[in-house]
This record gives structure tokens, sequence and C-alpha cells, in this order.
């Protein structure tokens, strides 16, 4: 007959376990928002916008704190094993990716604080369409990793190419506007700042989508050419 102790101590592991995972997500929601405000405070010239989204910044680190230790918790009491310790693994780097994710959205959000809306509407008008994919993104990584779905991360890894593409064309284009025109370096300069940083925002929901197919498959894919994976669940 099963231990009514062991249920019990069972049953709050795996409560323990949930609210690591909803943790994480409640994280990755509010860098999603990040984001979106960041965004629309510079293009839109919304300072009060910006002021809010720099302010945020540091609820973002508190629920990073927050999580961590319950991550480490976890470890520490818990000893988990095989998926469940993937698991933590995973939300550990998760977590740590959102947070930078939060910093870029940051930068962006006082970028924005240079601007009055007249310049702006002019200044970032070639940003929309990576802003727009950088944060389908971001959303789309976030729900493969809360449906625990490696094939849908695996699509989401691939459309970091997308991003980096938009951003390469970005930097062309503004390597001649600023060699036909130098008194235009400065706002180009800028532009490609936050360039930079939506791409690297990218690069952080790709490295999620990896934590992903590693908490599923139990495969390490960083540094590995994900068109030659061939998925295999190890657990």
């Amino acid at each position: 007959m099963p231990d009514r102790n062991d249920h019990h101590i069972s049953h709050r592991y795996d409560q323990e376990l949930e609210a690591l995972r909803d943790d994480v997500l409640n994280m990755g929601s509010k860098v999603e928002e990040q984001i979106d405000s960041a965004v629309r405070a510079l293009t839109e010239g919304d300072h009060a916008l910006a002021e809010q989204t720099i302010r945020e910044d540091h609820r973002l680190n508190s629920m990073e704190v927050e999580a961590d230790e319950k991550a480490v918790s976890l470890l520490a009491r818990r000893t988990p094993a095989a998926r469940d310790l993937r698991f933590v693994m995973t939300a550990i780097k998760t977590i740590t990716d959102l947070e930078r994710m939060g910093d870029e959205a940051e930068k962006i959000a006082r970028m924005a604080l240079d601007l009055t809306s007249e310049r702006a509407a002019k200044r970032y008008q070639a940003l929309p369409n990576i802003s727009e994919a950088v944060r389908n993104q971001t959303r789309n990584a976030l729900d493969s990793l809360a449906s625990m779905d490696a094939e849908a991360a695996l699509r989401v890894h691939r459309e970091d190419e997308r991003v980096d593409e938009m951003f390469e064309g970005i930097f062309r284009e503004l390597l001649t506007y600023m060699m036909e025109d130098p008194r235009h370096i400065s706002d180009s300069i800028d532009i490609l700042f936050v360039a930079k940083a939506l791409e690297r925002i990218g690069d952080h929901s790709k490295n999620i989508t990896e934590y992903v197919i590693y908490l599923v498959h139990g495969q390490d894919v960083r540094h590995t050419d994900v068109n030659d994976l061939d998925l295999e669940d190890r657990d």
C-alpha cells in the first residue's frame, strides 16, 4: 500500500515544479510586454511609455531573482532526475535569456527618450518589420516552452535566419545612406543601435527554443545545424 506521506511529498514536489514553470512563463509574458512597449514608445515618440518601460525593468529583475531562487531550491532539496532535472536547467537558462531580452527592451526605451514624435516617425520607419518579426519569434518561442513542443521550437529556431537577414538588410541600407550623405550618420547609427537590440532579442528567443528541444529530447543542439537535426526522445 502506498505511503500517504510519500504521496504528499510527491504532490508537493509537482506543485513546486509547476510554480517554477508559472514563474518562467509569467516572466516571458512580461518580456513580451516590455518589447512591445519599447518599440511603440520609439516609433510613436511616446516619452511617458518609454519611462514606464524603463521603470518596469526593475520588476523584471525581481521576477528573475524570485524564479532563480525557486530553481536553486528545487535542485538543492529535491535532487530532480531525468526530465525533471532537464526542466529545472531549462528554466534557469530561460530566466537568464529573458532578463537579457528585457535589458535590450530597456535600451530601446532609453533611445525613445531622445526623440520627439516627428523625429521618431521619420527616423525609425525601417524598423516595424524587424520588430514585428522579433516579437512573433519571442511569442512563439515561449509558446513552444509552455506546450513543451520540440517541433514547434525547431520551427521558431529556423525563423531566426529571417531576422538575421532583415538586420543585414537594414545595415546595408544604412551604410549606403551614410555614404551618400554623411549628415545622416548620427541618425543612421541610432537606427542601427535599435535594430541590433532587436536582433539580439531574436537570438535570445532562439536560445529558448534550443532549451525546449533539450528539455523534450535530451539533446543539446547548441552550435548545431538545425536543418540536420534528427530529434529522438531519449527519456
